[in-house]
């Protein structure tokens, strides 16, 4: 089966970050959070991944050339001008229309079962199957409305008043039967595929009960590196074997003077720390410089600069609203 990682956002709400790296590049436990989803897609027996990129695309290439993803396939479908996750999806309907395919946003760490995702798709006979993750903050993300083993609302948009406390996780199965749905042009997969499935009884739905955290904001974003222990337990051994690299707190060849205290931080690749330094609960992205006697808490840093992040309630945005 082949799979199509959705990775053109521009990742507004991770800037000032994303104004320098691209949001697929943007590491978690100093591993790009795009190498999650192909390390998670290979270990499921996919063989050939369809990626769309547009901000800083070159990078994201550059990035991918660099590793070896052994016998797994991934061909960049670059979009000079962004088509949103719909567009973005329909233009490569000539690479994915001969059978069923996975799709999984680049942006959530996750441990989905591919292969039971792909087994409840294929069982149901229904044209799409999304996986769905059970949090308390399903109303404010963006809960998806749920009657029988079909989806028929997404966040009350379609006005049926179903209520639950599932949400899209991002990743579905679908049969080439949803590129009948989208349209070219920037458009949206949710008013025009899913709701095309929908109008026509065959979109269902499979429960995800393992790990699932979105890294859309910079409050999600530290939770993913700090407060997530199961991203390297359960992910670690999968990313080693397809990219060769384990997720780790502190890159090898980070430099950190005698004298600095890091405690519950991440620290990137070509960091250099000064003495005296106390950094606590922040991340380092690759290359930042903090100069001697820095303190730093609660806070994501590059090497442009410092910002620091408000643990107030998290309300990620919705799954279905992606490309930014």
């Amino acid at each position: 089966m082949k799979a199509f990682v959705l990775a053109a956002g521009f990742g507004t709400r991770l800037r000032p970050f994303t104004e320098h790296i691209p949001k697929p590049l943007i590491p978690v436990l100093n591993v790009p959070s795009l190498f999650y989803a192909f390390a998670l897609l290979k270990e499921s027996g996919v063989r050939e991944i369809v990626c769309n990129i547009h901000h800083h695309a070159a990078e994201i290439r550059k990035a991918a050339d660099a590793f070896d993803f052994g016998e797994l396939r991934i061909t960049f479908s670059e979009e000079t001008t962004i088509l949103g996750t719909g567009g973005g999806l329909k233009r490569c309907e000539p690479l994915l229309k001969d059978g069923d395919f996975l799709l999984v946003n680049s942006d959530i760490i996750t441990d989905i079962d591919f292969r039971a995702l792909i087994d409840k798709h294929r069982s149901s006979e229904k044209a799409g199957t999304l996986c769905l993750y059970e949090t308390p903050g399903a109303a404010s993300i963006g809960m998806v409305g749920i009657e029988g083993e079909l989806v028929r609302d997404f966040a009350g948009r379609r006005g049926t008043g179903l209520e639950s406390s599932f949400i899209y996780t991002g990743s579905a199965v679908f049969s080439p039967e949803i590129f009948r749905h989208l349209e070219t042009g920037f458009s949206g997969i949710v008013e025009t595929g899913f709701y095309g499935l929908v109008d026509r009884n065959t979109l269902g739905y499979h429960l995800h009960r393992g790990l699932w955290q979105d890294i859309g904001t910079l409050e999600s974003y530290l939770r993913a590196n700090l407060d997530t222990p199961p991203v390297a337990d359960r992910l670690g051994a999968i990313v080693e074997q397809a990219i060769g690299i384990r997720p780790n707190r502190i890159a090898p060849d980070a430099r950190i003077a005698s004298g600095a205290t890091i405690t519950h931080s991440v620290i990137g690749s070509g960091c250099v720390i000064g003495t005296g330094c106390r950094i606590h609960r922040s991340v380092l992205l690759p290359g930042t410089v903090v100069q001697a006697g820095t303190l730093m808490e609660d806070a994501v840093a590059d090497q442009y600069g410092t910002t620091p992040v408000s643990f107030k309630p998290a309300t990620p945005k919705p799954i279905m609203e992606k490309n930014q």
